[in-house]
């Protein structure tokens, strides 16, 4: 979700670790944070994540005047799954932007990862394109030292290069699952650097301000026992780590639920905003390990 300017500037990544649209937007991907004076990175305490895959439709929020942008819409397909050793994200979106005076952007995204348990090691692989064409592609794997240490991130596209992870650098499932956790404990604002390889840069600086918690919506219920679920509005800001930034490069809001399950969303990029509504989520099958 760090944007280009002008004709496409989305790329969306989803997961609140990683709700990366140019990165698409997070794994609600895959956003989420560190802080509070704590020093290491623990396991899930908490947080009972239910692998699922969910769908979203995606329309233009606000807009202002000298954005450029009349309209937007698309599909997005989300899945948060488990194997026996760690988590899997697979997220797929295909948005159409409008502009004022310049031809509309059909952005395709597709973004895979697999994160370990223990949150130390990390494989990513990103295709995009726009109007047809390949627009990026970024694949390469990283590791972190131990907990709450540096590492690297080593990517084999688009040119083979390393970089190095900070220490208390998190991995996005690692970091919604702790979002969670201090969601649980009465946090309300925590602030930590998360690598999602979904851009060809390093980790960035996201600062959640979380809610009070909400109790379980009786109407969503009905939908599906995921949804049976309580959780918190939770406001994130992504900021680039390697500049002085006053201002984040967008916002992400959203509900997630105490199961990992993300509700409606807003991705902000301050002269205009995308929605992504939850349209239908359904259960996956759990690892026999």
């Amino acid at each position: 979700m760090r944007g280009g300017g002008g004709g496409g500037r989305p790329a969306l990544l989803f997961s609140v670790g990683s709700f990366g649209v140019s990165r698409v937007i997070p794994q609600l991907i895959g956003v989420v944070v560190f802080a509070m004076g704590l020093a290491t990175v623990p396991a899930a305490r908490g947080a009972e994540i239910a692998p699922h895959r969910a769908l979203y439709s995606m329309n233009l929020g606000s807009t202002r005047t000298d954005s450029g942008v009349i309209d937007a819409s698309g599909t997005m397909d989300y899945e948060w799954g488990e194997t026996c050793d760690g988590w899997t994200i697979e997220q797929r979106y295909r948005l159409k932007m409008h502009y004022a005076e310049s031809r509309d952007v059909d952005i395709d995204s597709s973004f895979v990862t697999w994160e370990s348990k223990d949150g130390l090691r990390y494989r990513f692989n990103q295709r995009q394109t726009r109007n047809g064409e390949l627009d990026q592609e970024i694949r390469g794997e990283a590791r972190l030292d131990g907990s709450g240490k540096g590492g690297v991130a080593e990517f084999t596209k688009p040119r083979p290069h390393t970089l190095k992870l900070a220490p208390g650098v998190l991995f996005p499932s690692a970091h919604t699952i702790l979002l969670i956790d201090l969601a649980r404990e009465g946090k309300t604002f925590v602030s930590r650097q998360v690598f999602d390889g979904a851009a060809d840069e390093n980790a960035v600086q996201v600062s959640a301000v979380i809610g009070t918690k909400a109790a379980v919506d009786p109407a969503s219920a009905r939908l599906s026992p995921l949804l049976d679920r309580p959780g918190w509005y939770i406001r994130l800001a992504f900021f680039p780590v390697d500049a002085r930034a006053e201002q984040p490069d967008y916002e992400l809001g959203m509900r997630l639920l105490d199961n990992g399950v993300s509700r409606d969303m807003v991705i902000d990029y301050g002269d205009y905003s995308i929605r992504a509504k939850l349209d239908d989520i359904e259960a996956l099958g759990e690892p026999r390990c």
